[in-house]
């Protein structure tokens, strides 16, 4: 089994920057892919950024590029999300979630783990 654990939301102005932390623990060597998923209320969950493990490719959703950045460490221990020029759109519940296997990577049907999801404000 695998463990995540979100970290580092909060309140911030539009213009901001935030680092999302997401600890991961457990079946780490099992893992193909990280990423991360956001859910404002009264809207479904999207896609925000993943990144494959092997080759350490990255992918974004079309309203985050240029903004966030995906990242994480050799170990697979963290993922982080680094989150500049906020946006109040933004605002969401940001989860992070892990997958096992080759997918299309910005489905969240394809992930096997989820994290509890860490709150993120942004004001204008």
């Amino acid at each position: 089994q695998v463990q995540l654990v979100e970290s580092g939301g909060g309140l911030v102005q539009a213009g901001g920057s935030l680092r999302l932390s997401c600890a991961v623990s457990g079946r780490t060597f099992s893992l193909y892919a990280m990423g991360w998923f956001r859910q404002a209320p009264g809207k479904e969950r999207e896609f925000v950024a993943a990144i494959r493990w092997s080759g350490g490719s990255t992918y974004y959703g079309d309203s985050v590029k240029g903004r966030f950045t995906i990242s994480g460490d050799n170990a697979k221990t963290t993922v982080y999300l680094q989150m500049n020029n906020l946006k109040p759109e933004d605002t969401a519940v940001y989860s992070c979630a892990a997958e096992r296997y080759y997918s299309d990577i910005i489905y969240a049907r394809d992930y096997d783990y989820w994290g509890q999801g860490t709150q993120v404000t942004v004001s204008s």
